[in-house]
C-alpha cells in the first residue's frame, strides 16, 4: 500500500519519503495531543493556586481557559501538521538542545525560572520529544500502524478528558469547592499542588527516552566514524556556545521579550548548524521548528505573564517575611542595651 501511494506523492525535497506518512501523521496528533495535555494541566493548577493561595499569587491571574475554541483547534491541527512534517533529524536536535539546556541549569543552581515556567517553555520541545521516541520505538515493526492508532485514540481520549476537567474548573470549582458536594473538585482541592510534580516525573521519563531515541536516530544517517565525529563535534561546540548565551541573557535581562530573543537565537544556532552539517531539508525544518515554537509560547502568553507575576510576589513576600524578623533583632538588641545602661545607673 505504501509502495503504492508513493508513487502518487510528488517529491519536493523537503518531505521525508523515508517513512509512511500515514505513521509521520498519527505521530504529529500524539505529539500535539502532548502538548495540550501539558497546556491545561498547567492551567488547572495556576487557575486553582490563585483561588486558593490569593495572597501569595499577587494580583488578579487573567482568565486562564479561553473561550475561543476555534483558535485552539486551530493551534492543535497547526502543531500536526508541523509535528508531521518536521523530520526525525530536527526533532532529535530540537530535544538534545533542551536537554543539554536543563542540565546546564540544574549544574550552575540557576533556579531564575519557575518549575512551571520550564513548562511552559519546553512545550515544542516535548512534542518533538514525543515525535522522535515513537519513530525510534515503531522502527522496523511489523504493525507499526496499528500502534500508532492506539496511541493516538487513548491520547486523543486524554485530551479531550483534561480540556472537559479545564472547562469545569473554570466554571464551577470556585462554588463547589465551597460546598463540598463534586468530588471531582473535592480531589482537586486536596492534589492540585502535585500537579508540577507528576508532570516533571513524566517529562523526565520522556526526555531520557527521547534523548536515547536521538542519538540513535542521528547515528544511523552515519556509515563511518569519522563521519559522526564531523557531526557530532560542531554539534557540541554550538549547543555549549548557545547554552552559555542564553543563561548570561536569562541574568540579565529576564524579561518577556528576552524569551523570544532566547528562541530565535536557539533556532539561528540550529539553522547555523544544519547549513555547515545537513541537507537542505533539515534547513526547512529548522525554520518550521521556529514557526512552531513561537506559536506555543503565544498560545501560553497569557499563563507565562502569570507564572513571572506569581514569581515576583512570591520574592516580595519573601521579602516581607524576612524585614519583620530584622525588626525583632533590632528590637531585641535596643532592649539589651537599655538593661545594661538601667544597670549601670542603678550601681
Amino acid at each position: 500500500m505504501w509502495g503504492f501511494l508513493r508513487r502518487w506523492i510528488p517529491n519536493f525535497g523537503w518531505i521525508s519519503l523515508t517513512s509512511n506518512p500515514i505513521d509521520s501523521l498519527l505521530q504529529g496528533v500524539i505529539a500535539a495531543c502532548a502538548v495540550s495535555i501539558l497546556n491545561h494541566l498547567l492551567r488547572i493548577n495556576l487557575h486553582i493556586q490563585y483561588l486558593n493561595e490569593p495572597a501569595r499569587v499577587g494580583a488578579k491571574v487573567p482568565r486562564l481557559h479561553s473561550q475561543r475554541q476555534i483558535l485552539d483547534f486551530l493551534h492543535l491541527c497547526t502543531l500536526t501538521i508541523l509535528f508531521s512534517i518536521v523530520g526525525s533529524r530536527v526533532s532529535s536536535l530540537v530535544v538534545l538542545e533542551f536537554s543539554l539546556r536543563i542540565i546546564s541549569m540544574l549544574l550552575s543552581n540557576n533556579h531564575g525560572s519557575s518549575r512551571k515556567q520550564i513548562f511552559l517553555l519546553c512545550q515544542f520541545s516535548v512534542g518533538c520529544g514525543m515525535t522522535a521516541s515513537l519513530s525510534f520505538l515503531n522502527e522496523g515493526a511489523p504493525h507499526s500502524t496499528l500502534s500508532l492508532m492506539l496511541s493516538t485514540s487513548l491520547a486523543g481520549l486524554l485530551m479531550w478528558y483534561v480540556r472537559k476537567l479545564v472547562k469545569h474548573v473554570n466554571t464551577m470549582y470556585e462554588l463547589h469547592s465551597k460546598e463540598r458536594y463534586c468530588g471531582v473538585c473535592i480531589s482537586l482541592l486536596t492534589t492540585w499542588h502535585q500537579i508540577p510534580k507528576l508532570l516533571c516525573n513524566a517529562l523526565t521519563v520522556e526526555f531520557i527516552v527521547a534523548d536515547a531515541a536521538a542519538v540513535f536516530l542521528i547515528n544511523r544517517d552515519f556509515i563511518t566514524t569519522s563521519e559522526a565525529i564531523r557531526f557530532w563535534t560542531p554539534l557540541t561546540i554550538c549547543y555549549t556556545l548557545l547554552v552559555i548565551y542564553m543563561q548570561e541573557e536569562q541574568k540579565q535581562n529576564p524579561s518577556e521579550q528576552s524569551i523570544y530573543q532566547t528562541v530565535g537565537v536557539r533556532m539561528g544556532g540550529l539553522l547555523i548548524l544544519t547549513l555547515t552539517v545537513g541537507t537542505w531539508a533539515d534547513v526547512l525544518h529548522v525554520l518550521l521548528s521556529l514557526v512552531g515554537e513561537m506559536l506555543c509560547l503565544l498560545q501560553a502568553g497569557t499563563m507565562i505573564k502569570a507564572c513571572r507575576q506569581q514569581d515576583s510576589s512570591e520574592v516580595n513576600h519573601r521579602g516581607t517575611v524576612r524585614q519583620p524578623q530584622q525588626s525583632v533583632q533590632q528590637r531585641s538588641r535596643v532592649s539589651d542595651t537599655q538593661i545594661l545602661d538601667h544597670q549601670k545607673d542603678s550601681s
